[in-house]
């Protein structure tokens, strides 16, 4: 796991891989044990690290790579980037789709009168939104293009994301999909996987796509041996400079640096009223503040262990967490145990890893996540 925040970005295709790859200084190699591959380098004129890997087509090795980036490098985000057809005209060739939500397309049930949707579907988290929003206000982002080139826009908006290659606009399935989802304003094979996976492992996900062909049948002609080049370009540009905003913003962000207690005086400005100090130690007229707090102690870890499990069963029987949830959550406290046991610097940082994607899934149980929050302080604090 690297020490300095990182952004994973995902393609399915080695044309996305490439135009990835040329914005990144002196990437180098990190194989995984299990021989997944990634290059890590900077943004050029930039210090902001980026982790790059191959899918290869579809959501399930989409997703199973998402996830073992995530646990490699507990990135501040997963990034998606690549090439989609549009469903609609109003999406021109060359422009770029920013996922607000994903769908997972192929849900559904089959009864007499035809096939019934049931979807599965993402939002993409809201700060990731906002700042791509802001991204794609700004004229730099694309870099400069030629006389008479078509500039290519953002679209926020949903992608349609399924088990199938769609080149059709006239088939029983693209039908089907413009009924059911005429919402989405493209259509792919990968982001339903990896949304999941940054779901599962409280991590932000965003879906970036360059607009290639329009699904209608011009699939590997002429045009779109022109187009996909040219659109996997600009979504890795948009993807690029999003990942950069990313890092650079929770690098500054307040969050990461709260003021940590100090020696020093306190001064009692609420005149007339009683103060509550929170102290290290009192003796008599002394009160010790600013101290570092004591190492936890394997006893702390596993009353605060018990103490999560315990708020976890009152949620799940209250109903604030259904029975899948609270499955997946005690799994990852049973990996936290096992990492703990282990007393190693790799443990613990497997521990954390397994801490932070059960705060993700128990992020609507306010007293469980606060308790989580608490244990991944403790076990930070492990010398």
């Amino acid at each position: 796991m690297t020490e300095n925040m990182v952004v994973v970005v995902l393609t399915a295709l080695n044309l996305e891989y490439d135009a990835v790859r040329r914005r990144l200084v002196n990437p180098q190699l990190q194989l995984h044990e299990r021989g997944t591959r990634f290059e890590v380098g900077s943004l050029r004129d930039t210090g902001c690290q980026v982790a790059l890997a191959l899918t290869s087509k579809g959501n399930h090795s989409a997703a199973v790579l998402a996830e073992r980036a995530i646990h490699e490098f507990d990135p501040a985000a997963v990034l998606f980037v690549g090439v989609a057809g549009a469903l609609w005209d109003a999406t021109p060739l060359g422009d770029v789709v920013m996922a607000t939500h994903v769908y997972a397309y192929h849900g559904g049930t089959s009864e007499d009168d035809g096939l019934k949707a049931r979807p599965r579907v993402w939002e993409a988290e809201h700060g990731i939104s906002q700042l791509a929003s802001h991204v794609a206000r700004t004229d730099g982002w694309a870099g400069s293009t030629s006389s008479g080139q078509h500039r290519p826009n953002v679209h926020f908006g949903a992608i349609a994301a399924g088990e199938i290659v769609h080149n059709s606009r006239i088939s029983y399935e693209a039908a089907w999909i413009r009924q059911h989802y005429n919402d989405a304003l493209a259509i792919e094979m990968e982001s339903a996987g990896v949304a999941q996976a940054g779901h599962l492992n409280g991590s932000p996900v965003a879906v970036v796509r360059g607009i290639s062909d329009k699904a209608d049948g011009t699939k590997n002609t002429d045009g779109d041996g022109t187009w996909q080049p040219r659109a996997a370009d600009n979504a890795a540009a948009f993807a690029t400079r999003l990942a950069e905003e990313l890092i650079t913003e929770q690098e500054n962000s307040p969050m990461r640096h709260r003021n940590r207690p100090s020696s020093g005086d306190v001064t009692n400005i609420a005149h007339g009223s009683t103060v509550g100090v929170q102290a290290r130690d009192v003796t008599n007229s002394t009160v010790t503040v600013g101290a570092a707090q004591p190492a936890a102690t394997p006893d702390d870890l596993a009353a605060k262990l018990a103490s999560v499990r315990d708020e976890l069963e009152r949620a799940r029987s209250t109903g604030t967490l259904d029975s899948s949830t609270y499955e997946d959550a005690q799994h990852e406290l049973a990996l936290v145990s096992e990492a703990l046991e282990e007393d190693t610097s790799e443990g613990k940082g497997r521990s954390v890893r397994a801490l932070k994607r059960l705060r993700g899934l128990t992020d609507e149980a306010a007293e469980v996540a606060s308790k989580v929050a608490m244990l991944i302080t403790a076990v930070n604090g492990l010398s």
